[in-house]
């Protein structure tokens, strides 16, 4: 049996007979419900914007006729337990980061982000226009899965510290939040390295059961609070230069549905990563000088450090190799990158560093 069958068993297995008994969408007089389990609590930044959005988009496109109900984390099933939700029937949809399931495959986490990868723009052009939405749905496949990017919160912060990281040394036994295969690179490095839900970093990292965390960006850090417990942070990060969001819609509810409702959700989840990503960058700047306002030291790693994060992550990245689909993916995702950012990088990049000598932004 190989590696994709084996998954394909073993995820779907186990719960089959749980699934069995769950009761279809909610059909009345034609309008169809559909339940959205996510993994943001209520009112969170950024990322629960983004699925009240979606939430917010579908219904008035569709005009009634396809509602989505939200349910955040602990109304039906935990932040994390999205994925295995979704894919036995338990829930119809869900909304979160795909890094969140490298347990069920590594490949998830190119579909949020991975060490040295895409911008936003960058991912965005792979999913759209390099085959990665067909990768996605592949994977998908796998765990009865019909998938999107649904949101993008842009270039993620360095984290919160307690102290200073002056050397790559610094992160030995530090106890810190990161998921993804970020964390993995961190966890190289000597870091304890945690993957805690979101609706519980304030508590950790205020008790000490976190040294430090990252979260998203200056916007929706800032409405987290984590300024109030930790005072260094480093506004660059090596682990998500462009974060992508996902929603998995579980594909037998998926293929019920009909043509106009499936292209309601496809592109209502176009237009929720479009907006979520102007919404994040318009706010980061007026968020970031309040944060300094307030006494928050903003860094950025030496080159020292910078090295030890490239060296690590291509251990880790070499590390999923023998896996036939994550390599598909990689190589699918960094053939894209290598034609556009050139371009980028000559036409965008270069733009902007002489719009700043110019005008001294």
């Amino acid at each position: 049996m190989d590696r994709r069958s084996f998954l394909r068993t073993s995820a779907l297995g186990g719960t089959a007979a749980a699934a069995t008994t769950l009761a279809a969408p909610a059909i009345a007089q034609g309008n169809v419900t559909l339940t959205m389990v996510t993994s943001w609590p209520r009112g969170f930044a950024v990322l629960d914007d983004a699925a009240s959005k979606f939430e917010e988009i579908v219904a008035a496109v569709s005009g009634g006729s396809l509602t989505i109900n939200k349910k955040t984390p602990g109304e039906l099933v935990g932040a994390l337990e999205v994925f295995d939700a979704v894919s036995s029937g338990q829930a119809d949809l869900y909304h979160a980061a795909d890094y969140y399931f490298l347990g069920q495959h590594p490949g998830y986490a190119y579909f949020t982000a991975v060490p040295f990868g895409g911008t936003a723009q960058e991912l965005t052009n792979w999913y759209l226009h390099g085959g990665g939405h067909e990768l996605h749905n592949e994977l998908g496949e796998i765990f009865n899965l019909k998938s999107f990017l649904c949101g993008n919160s842009g270039s993620q912060s360095g984290g919160w510290f307690r102290k200073e990281i002056n050397s790559a040394e610094d992160f030995q036994g530090l106890k810190f939040r990161m998921p993804g295969l970020g964390g993995q690179v961190l966890g190289k490095l000597g870091a304890s390295v945690q993957n805690i839900p979101g609706g519980e970093l304030y508590q950790a990292l205020s008790s000490g059961a976190l040294d430090g965390l990252e979260w998203v960006g200056p916007f929706a850090d800032e409405r987290a609070g984590f300024h109030e417990v930790a005072k260094v942070y480093y506004t660059a990060g090596f682990h998500e230069p462009g974060s992508g969001l996902a929603l998995g819609v579980n594909l037998d509810v998926y293929n019920d549905l009909s043509p106009v409702h499936q292209s309601i959700i496809a592109n209502a989840s176009m237009a929720t990563t479009h907006w979520q990503l102007a919404e994040t960058l318009s706010n980061n700047g007026a968020a970031l000088a309040r944060l300094q306002a307030q006494g928050v030291k903003t860094l950025q790693f030496s080159d020292d450090v910078w090295d030890a994060f490239g060296a690590a992550s291509k251990e880790v990245m070499d590390a999923n190799m023998d896996d036939e689909l994550f390599a598909k993916i990689r190589g699918s995702f960094e053939a894209s990158l290598a034609s556009t950012s050139k371009w980028i990088s000559q036409s965008d990049g270069y733009y902007v560093n002489q719009r700043n000598r110019v005008l001294g932004g």
